[in-house]
């Protein structure tokens, strides 16, 4: 079973970067009439941000850990690793975290990973970095977490395109040796590759001009192979299962009081999905945070952002006992406990 406890590693500080530009579902041209207002009430998403064609992930990244860093008043010669976790890099090959080392003026001596993870992917890359982080050999590190999800969906396709929305942030841990720490439930189910998809443009499938043929499916949903595909019924089986049993699991293994926790924040999946799942935890609506209505999905972003746009006084001002769980492409999921105290929380910054 993996469960970890990594002690003496906390976070010091969490920002989150969006793009400017907003689009509002009311106004999506593939939905049918009357369509767009069912849509908003089951997913929870009005709106979303959409970065520019010259906009990549690891530039919502950058402009966050820029702003975290000042505020954090850290000198950039002390920060140790850089890990980027996203499904939109900037190239198929070199790693962007080996980009981002460079454009943020660290180190050479820095350890730059990229970890490929979409919707659980802040929960692993959080474990990665407090494992490197814990024995105190490597004492300050970037969580950089975010993707331009809308790139690879057709604007055609209603299943996908008005659900998600693009987003970076960023994420400071640091080696302190009276931590508590982080305590996970990591898991994974490979048969379910296929559930989220964009069928080629890899090594497996590669492009070919065909890749390129749009195909309607259905009224409303029109795309080709380089576009993502959303399996919606598979998905939801998935979420409304294992999120919550990866969260009851962690509580039972590590003795956590599931009344006790401040604040449990969900990968924002899409609300009917997360209520169900709130309700089979049991946990109280005020407890729960959404950005869904302002951000959509925003993959891997999630969790951050939700802090950021949601809690962000609560993490200034408090010490708060909170659990995340992840779950989706994959298929991934995930989840950890851990405590934050007087964080270091810029405002959102609009790019």
């Amino acid at each position: 079973m993996a469960f970890l406890h990594i002690p003496n590693v906390r976070i010091k500080g969490i920002s989150a970067c969006v793009p400017k530009t907003i689009l509002e579902n009311k106004h999506y041209p593939a939905f049918a009439p009357d369509e767009a207002e069912k849509f908003i009430e089951s997913t929870g998403v009005e709106r979303h941000r959409v970065a520019g064609d010259e906009t990549c992930t690891s530039d919502l990244c950058l402009i966050a850990a820029e702003k975290l860093i000042n505020e954090l008043k850290w000198p950039k010669n002390q920060i140790d690793c850089l890990i980027f976790v996203t499904q939109t890099p900037d190239y198929i090959l070199p790693a962007t975290s080996c980009i981002l080392q460079q454009k943020l003026g660290l180190s050479e001596e820095t350890v730059a990973i990229d970890i490929s993870l979409g919707c659980s992917g802040w929960i692993y890359g959080l474990q990665v970095l407090s494992n490197m982080i814990s024995n105190g050999q490597l004492r300050k590190g970037l969580l950089l977490v975010g993707d331009t999800t809308l790139k690879p969906c057709s604007f055609e396709d209603k299943s996908t395109f008005p659900l998600f929305g693009d987003a970076g942030t960023a994420t400071a841990v640091e080696y302190v040796n009276t931590s508590e720490g982080f305590k996970y439930h990591l898991a994974v189910d490979g048969s379910g590759f296929n559930a989220i998809i964009i069928p080629e443009g890899g090594f497996r499938n590669q492009v070919k001009p065909s890749s390129f043929d749009i195909k309607e499916y259905e009224p409303g949903i029109k795309r080709n192979k380089l576009h993502t595909v959303l399996d919606g019924m598979n998905v939801f089986s998935f979420g409304i299962t294992k999120a919550p049993e990866s969260v009851k699991k962690l509580a039972e293994k590590y003795k956590i009081n599931l009344e006790d926790v401040d604040y449990f924040l969900f990968h924002q999946a899409n609300k009917y999905m997360n209520e169900k799942i709130r309700k089979k935890l049991n946990i109280p609506v005020e407890k729960v945070p959404y950005s869904l209505k302002n951000y959509g999905n925003t993959s891997s972003a999630t969790i951050p952002l939700t802090m950021v746009s949601e809690i962000a006084s609560d993490l200034i001002l408090k010490k708060l006992k909170i659990i995340a769980c992840g779950f989706g492409v994959g298929l991934s999921w995930g989840s950890v406990y851990f405590t934050t105290e007087k964080l270091v929380v810029p405002e959102i910054i609009e790019y």
